[in-house]
């Protein structure tokens, strides 16, 4: 697809998305849909089982819950534009919505790993200092570590968000991509774009290997602690209270990892566009099931919610 550009400033652009036939198209339309609407209904029902279940009101599942509303609103930010890009021939998207869209896509992006790292903490805290769990992870400090994580990361990605808006855009208008990301979006700005690149990539360094580099050390602590356990039951106990959490962990920072820490130029776009799917679609479609299917507190809650149904269907 082209687009021919009369010269003037960009004022909308194109996500080229997945070019492939019209039936090619529409099947990865039922398939990025399907996917969209089973990580919805799996992570509202994280969240309903949480709050529907007593047993479930602790730090553990207060965090959990954030974590799916999180996933909940971080596909909702490209996912629908994408699906809309299957439909029409031309996926425009005017700059302000692209901005906004680069805005909450790596906003969120900085929530996730911060909420993983916190917990990472709780995790840490529960198996390390069991005693003192409840005097440390309180109501109050739960709350205060999640709204200083949202609150922090709205005010802390303004900056990046208002250096690119101040960006001029004056050749092709085409993103190669399904999503205003960033670095597709470097590529088509005629201005300097040295100090928003050093800015950008210096905070999401820091931001994903210094929560990386958290729940790495949480990670260490709670396996030592592990090993100190005299009762191989125990040991096994302790360690399943964080399997979810830890398969989520690898899953999601090993597809970070591995798209960032790269040599970019043996990689085009198309190969970005392929692992972007892989940590903003599908590793949000996974954690639901993660969390249902390895959790066994969540797993009694829901069997226990169904079987309340049920009986109130059956009466």
């Amino acid at each position: 697809m082209r687009h021919i550009w009369n010269g003037s400033a960009v004022s909308a652009f194109i996500l080229l998305g997945f070019p492939a036939s019209q039936g090619v198209q529409s099947f990865l339309f039922l398939i990025f849909l399907t996917m969209y609407v089973l990580t919805i209904t799996g992570n509202l029902v994280i969240i309903a089982v949480i709050r529907a279940d007593f047993h479930l009101h602790r730090p553990m599942y207060f965090l959990l819950s954030n974590f799916a509303f999180m996933q909940i609103c971080y596909v909702t930010v490209t996912v629908p534009k994408l699906l809309v890009g299957f439909l029409v021939r031309r996926n425009i998207i005017s700059t302000t919505a692209c901005f906004s869209q680069c805005y909450f896509f790596f906003l969120l992006g900085g929530i996730e790993n911060f909420l993983l790292a916190i917990m990472a903490y709780d995790r840490f805290v529960a198996i390390c200092y069991p005693l003192r769990y409840n005097t440390i992870m309180t109501p109050t400090f739960c709350c205060h570590l999640i709204s200083g994580c949202w609150l922090g990361f709205f005010i802390g990605s303004l900056l990046p968000v208002t250096l690119l808006a101040r960006l001029s855009f004056c050749g092709p208008n085409i993103i190669n991509h399904y999503f205003c990301d960033l670095s597709p979006l470097l590529k088509l700005s005629c201005s300097d774009i040295s100090l928003l690149k050093s800015h950008f990539f210096g905070l999401m360094w820091v931001i994903v290997f210094g929560c990386f580099f958290f729940t790495l050390v949480s990670y260490i602590n709670i396996i030592c602690a592990i090993i100190k356990i005299p009762s191989t039951v125990g040991g096994h106990r302790s360690f399943s209270t964080c399997g979810s959490h830890l398969a989520v962990v690898i899953i999601y920072y090993g597809a970070v990892i591995f798209m960032y820490v790269r040599p970019k130029d043996s990689f085009t776009f198309q190969e970005d566009k392929l692992i972007s799917v892989f940590y903003s679609i599908l590793t949000p479609l996974l954690n639901p099931f993660i969390y249902c299917l390895r959790n066994k507190d969540v797993k009694k809650a829901l069997q226990k919610i169904v079987q309340d149904r049920k009986m109130i269907i059956c009466l």
